[in-house]
């Protein structure tokens, strides 16, 4: 299961980072699903080994544009490229018709079907290798994270179990793994009483913009990953007051650190933020202010980083496949 950047900008695009978009891309699969669509995220795509014909779904957080205006581009240029199968589109409302005005309006006819979903009562949707529901923010509009959660997990097979009962190795591991009962010297051998899981289902929960991170606290158990907004340094929300709808480092970190998340990946980062530690405010403040209150493993997303959760539920980051 792996994780690629395509924006971390909000509101805004910089020279280094457009705004939001996030790849999931399944395990040894060409196969992907997209969490919100910044305007420019089809560009972004260029830069990469992923195609719009194994795009499986679309993920909008909330309606605001760096979060979906490059929807209509990117679903006419997957159209010219000859996509056929349908897609689902899993977003809040206004989304559906905001992006049916547009295709009405500008004449976009597509070569596929377009299933659009609610957010606002999703769960148990399978996606892939993944099951999917959405969790309601607090932001200016409404605004959703979507957990996804490993639907299968590959059994182990109790290799010391089948020796000690005289089991040779070969096919009949080979059947019991693959969930079937098997005969072996006239005794029937049962496949759940030689498979273990010594891994729990990953889960990766990726949020849109929200001011109460503790609103995640009940779907983040089970969790290993956490994407979220930290638009802003403590300091800087004061100065921007209260009903933004966004979050800080600080309040994140505390709340990953508080519910026991083992990884954090900050994103959607206020353009005021330099990279140039030398130049304030600087990204790397935003770092230093999370890491004083957490003591997992912390990433601060950049465009095109890309990441991969291993089934014992470890992230790392890995070199980025550039097309």
């Amino acid at each position: 299961m792996e994780l690629l950047f395509l924006g971390t900008s909000s509101g805004t695009p910089t020279k280094t980072r457009n705004v939001t978009a996030l790849a999931l891309i399944e395990d040894q699969s060409s196969a992907w699903s997209l969490v919100d669509c910044g305007e420019g995220t089809q560009h972004q795509l260029l830069q990469t080994h992923l195609s719009v014909r194994d795009l499986q779904a679309i993920f909008i957080t909330h309606v605001h544009g760096d979060h979906c205006y490059g929807l209509p581009g990117l679903l006419a240029s997957a159209g010219m490229s000859g996509r056929q199968a349908p897609l689902k589109i899993v977003a809040p409302e206004g989304i559906e018709e905001w992006f049916r005005s547009t295709q009405a309006l500008t004449q976009l006819h597509l070569p596929f079907e377009i299933e659009f979903l609610r957010a606002e009562p999703l769960r148990g949707l399978r996606v892939g290798q993944w099951v999917v529901d959405a969790i309601e923010l607090s932001h200016r509009v409404p605004s959703f994270a979507y957990s996804f959660t490993e639907a299968h997990v590959e059994p182990a097979v109790d290799t010391e179990k089948l020796l000690r009962d005289g089991v040779p190795q070969g096919p009949l591991w080979g059947r019991l793994k693959k969930g079937q009962d098997v005969e072996h010297q006239g005794q029937l051998l049962r496949h759940a009483d030689y498979l273990t899981h010594p891994y729990a289902p990953r889960k990766i929960i990726v949020g849109g913009d929200n001011d109460r991170p503790a609103l995640l606290t009940e779907a983040s158990k089970g969790c290993q990953v956490l994407v979220h907004e930290a638009t802003y340094t403590a300091d800087v929300a004061a100065k921007v007051g209260p009903g933004v709808g966004h979050s800080y480092a600080e309040l994140v970190a505390a709340f990953a650190q508080s519910v026991g998340l083992p990884n954090l990946v900050l994103t959607h980062f206020s353009a005021r933020y330099q990279a140039n530690a030398e130049q304030g405010p600087s990204i790397e403040d935003i770092r230093a202010e999370a890491a004083n209150v957490y003591r997992g493993k912390l990433f601060l997303a950049e465009d095109f980083a890309r990441y991969r959760l291993g089934r014992s539920g470890e992230l790392s980051q890995i070199a980025p496949v550039v097309a």
